[in-house]
């Protein structure tokens, strides 16, 4: 099975992921998330097994999250007010996002991508 791997180039984190798969054989399509960001039916997925936390969407330590707008705006947002934010700018969306048959994974922990993909 090919995944579809969002990333940022740039983001290290994302480089250790793309690392650990390509060490493990696990097939993958590169889509860059400013350009293409994950679609709503993707971002509700994360959202629940984020355990509905609108936060945990967001690169908090993003410039674009930092903007006030933004990060004080986030908890009077709805979920369909997020998802807009998060698909019209790529860059909000805390990286990498791994989506395949039935699975979404979000931020690299090795770990748990070993229990999701072993």
């Amino acid at each position: 099975m090919k995944f579809k791997f969002y990333e940022y180039e740039k983001c290290s984190t994302c480089t250790k992921a793309k690392k650990w798969m390509v060490a493990r054989g696990v097939e993958f399509e590169r889509i860059p998330i400013r350009e293409k960001p994950p679609s709503e039916k993707v971002l509700q997925q994360l959202f629940k097994i984020q355990d509905q936390n609108l936060k945990k969407l967001f690169n908090t330590s993003s410039k674009d999250y930092r903007d006030p707008k933004i990060k004080d705006s986030l908890p009077n947002w709805s979920l369909s007010q997020a998802i807009e934010n998060l698909r019209s700018h790529g860059n909000l969306i805390k990286r990498p996002v791994l989506v395949g048959d039935g699975l979404v994974l979000q931020g690299f922990n090795a770990e748990e991508w070993e229990r999701q993909l072993g």
